[in-house]
């Protein structure tokens, strides 16, 4: 736990890290603890990571159906989230992501719908997408859509 720091100052801890746990749904990351890094994860009273960002890189992750009750389990300020990997999953569509992300990464899934890349509009702040790795770059153009 971090005593008597101002909340918006420690929620730059590093990344929740979930990657390479053979999960095959969202919801799957409930039983599973993070990993640990160089950098120790801060939790707050509520044992909530104090973090902006999550890792769920490298699992089978084939949807994001429970995406927002996983991030009320881990994270002390859910909507704050502001960084997620997703990358080398098994995504085969970009489903409307919540909060005020400013970085996504999807390279590496199957993302094959050139459509679904507009949902992502209504991401005001997102200011980085990864999508390489996916069915989607055989489209001609897809790199201009995007």
């Amino acid at each position: 736990m971090v005593p008597d720091r101002p909340l918006g100052l420690s929620m730059y801890g590093p990344p929740v890290d979930l990657s390479f746990n053979n999960m095959l749904c969202v919801a799957g990351a409930l039983s599973e603890v993070p990993r640990s890094g160089l950098r120790p994860l801060s939790m707050n009273a509520n044992k909530k990571y104090l973090s902006r960002s999550l890792r769920l890189s490298n699992n089978k992750i084939t949807n994001l159906e429970g995406l927002q009750s996983m991030l009320s389990h881990f994270l002390a300020q859910p909507s704050k989230l502001s960084w997620l990997d997703l990358s080398f999953n098994k995504l085969t569509c970009i489903d409307p992501v919540l909060c005020e992300l400013r970085v996504l990464y999807l390279h590496g899934n199957r993302i094959w719908n050139l459509s679904g890349v507009d949902k992502l509009v209504e991401l005001q702040h997102l200011h980085t997408i990864t999508l390489h790795g996916n069915a989607i770059e055989n489209y001609k153009g897809y790199r201009w859509s995007a």
